[in-house]
């Protein structure tokens, strides 16, 4: 396996631009949660996505804003009380939340056609990065489509909808990560690690348990059984098949999403716990082994903030940190899993 040291010079300013990228998308993220927590995702009830680039830059404009978001189920049935200026307050977040997006766009286009112009990137590499671009230019669709589902009659988001915009931003940063490790770690030939199945089926169990929690946070299940171990009185708690047919308690049932999250992320620490263990004594590759152990405490500082944000009946501030986390613990597997793919 060649070395940082031994990549082309133009491999390591792509990597690094793709990495760039990947920690925007990483505060995207983090910025998206806490918009969903304090109520500010349905603030902005319509979508310009060529001149949504400028706030409201006058008090008129102010007025005509607020009068479109006093339409709106959020504000009729949750946020009646707000005035214009308790509305800036929620607009502000949704707002930056959205030129996040923007300036993710511009960071990634413009140096895209700098490099593809100076030869950076080969001619055969071309279709991933234009993949790239095209896989961000849907997430905003999707990011307006989920907003959508919440400016009918109930005031909050499909569930279904914020978990697929939850999945696309992973992808979408999974794939570029991806890309950046593959181009400052280049291996000529080689074969998977023994140890790379063990690493994609810990790594698939993350993300499931990841994408549960877009269905906890969908449906708000984190505000019914606070308490842990138990739910309540109770180790599976009443009405966990309450609904008809079965499976939608699965994706619609705040307490069966709750109690389906809970032992998903209890079975990935005891899964990550053994992996641990046994990667003690394999012979693993010389920059895998610090990320196992990076991967232990990743989520041990995840399952401590999962408890206490569940007890403290889901504050903005842990929620927030809680979703962070779990990103972090993400990149941490596809770290493990990239340098087990091929080796010499």
């Amino acid at each position: 396996m060649m070395t940082p040291d031994q990549t082309r010079p133009q491999d390591r300013i792509v990597a690094t631009w793709l990495l760039i990228c990947c920690a925007l998308v990483f505060a995207m993220v983090v910025l998206g949660g806490f918009t969903r927590l304090t109520g500010s995702g349905l603030s902005m009830v319509d979508w310009r996505p060529l001149m949504g680039w400028l706030p409201p830059l006058s008090e008129a404009e102010w007025q005509r804003v607020f009068e479109l978001y006093q339409q709106s189920p959020q504000f009729l049935q949750v946020n009646s009380h707000m005035d214009v200026h308790a509305f800036k307050g929620i607009f502000w977040l949704e707002f930056l939340h959205r030129l996040l997006g923007r300036t993710i766009g511009m960071v990634f286009l413009l140096p895209l056609v700098f490099f593809f112009a100076r030869g950076y990137i080969k001619a055969a590499e071309w279709p991933k990065y234009l993949l790239m671009f095209v896989l961000g230019g849907m997430q905003g669709v999707l990011g307006w489509y989920m907003v959508k589902s919440g400016l009918v009659d109930v005031p909050h988001v499909s569930q279904y909808r914020l978990t697929a915009h939850l999945c696309a931003a992973f992808i979408i940063y999974a794939y570029m990560f991806w890309v950046a490790l593959s181009l400052l770690f280049p291996v000529a030939g080689g074969s998977k690690h023994a140890w790379y199945n063990k690493s994609l089926a810990l790594t698939t169990l993350t993300s499931v348990t990841i994408i549960s929690g877009g269905f906890v946070a969908g449906l708000k299940a984190g505000k019914y059984y606070n308490t842990f171990p138990m739910m309540g009185d109770s180790w599976v708690p009443p009405g966990t098949m309450a609904l008809e047919p079965f499976w939608r308690n699965f994706f619609d049932n705040p307490t069966t999403v709750q109690f389906d999250h809970r032992v998903l992320a209890i079975t990935t620490l005891l899964v990550t716990v053994i992996f641990w263990f046994r990667a003690r004594r394999a012979d693993l590759p010389a920059r895998t082994r610090p990320a196992v152990n990076a991967l232990l405490h990743t989520l041990l500082l995840q399952v401590a903030l999962g408890i206490t944000t569940l007890l403290l009946a889901v504050p903005v501030l842990l929620g927030a940190m809680h979703q962070a986390v779990a990103m972090l613990l993400f990149t941490v597997s596809l770290y493990i899993l990239h340098s087990l793919r091929r080796v010499q």
